[in-house]
C-alpha cells in the first residue's frame, strides 16, 4: 500500500517548522507541529499493526493512560534502585522536565487535534506520552544529539516523514561531527533490530530492572558519548 503524500500546505507548514528548529532545537512545539504536517498514515499503519497482536489488541481496547503513573514521583521514587521508573525518573530530573510538560508543548503546537479519530489520537497521545520512557530505556540524554538518535530509532520501529525530517535536521546540526552521525545512524539500526515498543505494557514494566528491560526488548546498553547542548552549539556558531 501507498504511504499517503503531505499536500503541499502541510509541506510548507512542516518546512516553517524546520527553519525554526534550525535556528532553535529547544522549540518543542514546533516539533508536534511538524509532525501533525507529515503524520500521513502513520497512525493507521501502527493501529493495523497493533490489531495483530494479543498486547496490541489489549492496547487498543483498554487504552490505559500511562501519565498518572508517570507523574507520581515519590511512587516512582518509591520504586527500586536500578528499575525502569527510577531510571525515567533521573532522566525527568536531569533534563528538568516532566509528561505534563510535553502535553503543553503537544497543545501548542498542533493546530488540529480534533482532526484525528478516537483511536489514532489515542495512539499519538501514547507515543507522547512514552517518548521520555524511551529515552531511559535506550539511554539516550536529551539533548541535541540524544534527540537525533533517539528519534532515528522510532524511525526504525515505525516511518514517519516528519520524524525523518526531524532526523535530517538532527543530523545538519550536528556540524559534521564524525561520533554525533555514528550515534544517529546507530539510533536507527537499534530501533530497526528491537522489539516493537509501541505495543509494550509499560506500565507494568515500571518496577521492573532497567537492564533486564533492555535484554527483554534487544534493545542493548546504553550507548556511551558526548551530550550536545543547544546552548554550547550557539556558543561554538558566535565564536
Amino acid at each position: 500500500m501507498l504511504r499517503s503524500l503531505p499536500s503541499l500546505d502541510s509541506t510548507k507548514v512542516a518546512l516553517c517548522s524546520v527553519r525554526a528548529l534550525l535556528a532553535n532545537p529547544d522549540d518543542l512545539p514546533q516539533v508536534f507541529t511538524l509532525l501533525e504536517a507529515l503524520a500521513g498514515d502513520t497512525h493507521e499503519r501502527m493501529e493495523r499493526r497493533l490489531a495483530t497482536t494479543d498486547a496490541g489488541r489489549r492496547i487498543l481496547a483498554e487504552r490505559p493512560n500511562i501519565v498518572p503513573l508517570l507523574e507520581d514521583r515519590e511512587a516512582l521514587r518509591r520504586l527500586p534502585d536500578g528499575s525502569l521508573g527510577r531510571a525515567y525518573l533521573a532522566f525527568l530530573e536531569s533534563e528538568n522536565i516532566s509528561a505534563a510538560g510535553i502535553q503543553n508543548a503537544d497543545a501548542r503546537g498542533r493546530a488540529h487535534p480534533e482532526s484525528l479519530p478516537p483511536v489514532e489520537a489515542y495512539l499519538h497521545q501514547r507515543m507522547r506520552d512514552t517518548h521520555d520512557l524511551w529515552h531511559a530505556v535506550t539511554g539516550y540524554k536529551g539533548d541535541v544529539v540524544g534527540e537525533a538518535a533517539l528519534l532515528a530509532f522510532t524511525l526504525g520501529q515505525i516511518w514517519n516523514t516528519g520524524i525523518g525530517l526531524l532526523v535530517a535536521v538532527g543530523f545538519y546540526k550536528t556540524f559534521g561531527s564524525p561520533e554525533a552521525r555514528a550515534l544517529i545512524v546507530d539510533g536507527f539500526r537499534r530501533g530497526h533490530r528491537a522489539a516493537w515498543l509501541p505495543e509494550q505494557p509499560w506500565e507494568s514494566m515500571l518496577a521492573m530492572p532497567v537492564a533486564e528491560v533492555r535484554a527483554k526488548l534487544g534493545i542493548g546498553a546504553p550507548p556511551a558519548y558526548t551530550p550536545v547542548r543547544s546552548t554550547d552549539m550557539r556558543m561554538a556558531m558566535a565564536a
